[in-house]
């Protein structure tokens, strides 16, 4: 509690650790807050949160409210999660995928994500999870980076292509880029030029926090 109290006047780290794929972990009270930051990025509960919640009020919060199943790629602590569950009250199944499981070790310690009854965390990379799952769903959710970095299959159209077969009627993906240079801007518009799926309608939310490009790609009917 002291910890915290004193977060509203500087930044208190509570946890550090070295993680392969993120480089670093740390979790930190930043004014009363909860956050999870990588080496040189913030991965939960911190302006992060802010900009998938955004998101998800443009698709519309009573949209997602009676959906039934949400796929979230990329879930590092959990803070998508969290506004699913706590300010959508979404009460369907959620299913979450994360290819470093240090960074569930910590949501579990310090966020509680373990206690999510609807969620189902698996272990395992997003690529081979969508090549091997037989499920889809109402929303996906894309989260993925390594640190500030973000791997180039996502960018790819057969990743793209197989996404949206798991989409199902009505439903909506959501895929968070950041914008860090003259090349990330070029990949993001060709990435926009060359969608050209039918059924499908896509768009951006440009220059969240600075840095930060959401994609929306939602299922006509």
């Amino acid at each position: 509690m002291f910890k915290k109290m004193i977060s509203y006047l500087i930044p208190v780290t509570i946890f550090l650790s070295k993680s392969t794929l993120s480089k670093s972990l740390e979790v930190t009270w930043v004014k009363g807050k909860l956050i999870l930051d990588s080496e040189n990025t913030n991965y939960s509960y911190g302006n992060l949160q802010n900009i998938l919640r955004l998101g998800l009020r443009e698709i519309g919060f009573e949209k997602i409210k009676n959906m039934n199943e949400v796929l979230v790629l990329g879930v590092a602590g959990g803070s998508v999660v969290k506004t699913l569950v706590d300010e959508i009250n979404f009460d369907g199944k959620i299913t979450g995928v994360e290819v470093d499981p240090s960074i569930i070790d910590v949501a579990n310690k310090y966020f509680k994500l373990n206690e999510v009854s609807q969620l189902d965390i698996i272990i395992d990379d997003a690529f081979e999870f969508i090549l091997k799952t037989k499920s889809t769903y109402d929303l996906i959710i894309i989260d993925i980076f390594q640190d500030t970095k973000m791997p180039n299959f996502l960018f790819e159209s057969y990743f793209v292509n197989r996404i949206c077969t798991l989409i199902n009627d009505c439903g909506a993906v959501l895929f968070n880029t950041m914008l860090l240079n003259d090349q990330d801007n070029s990949r993001n518009k060709k990435y926009i030029k060359e969608f050209n799926l039918d059924n499908f309608k896509i768009r951006t939310i440009p220059r969240i926090e600075e840095h930060n490009e959401l994609i929306v790609i939602e299922k006509q009917n």
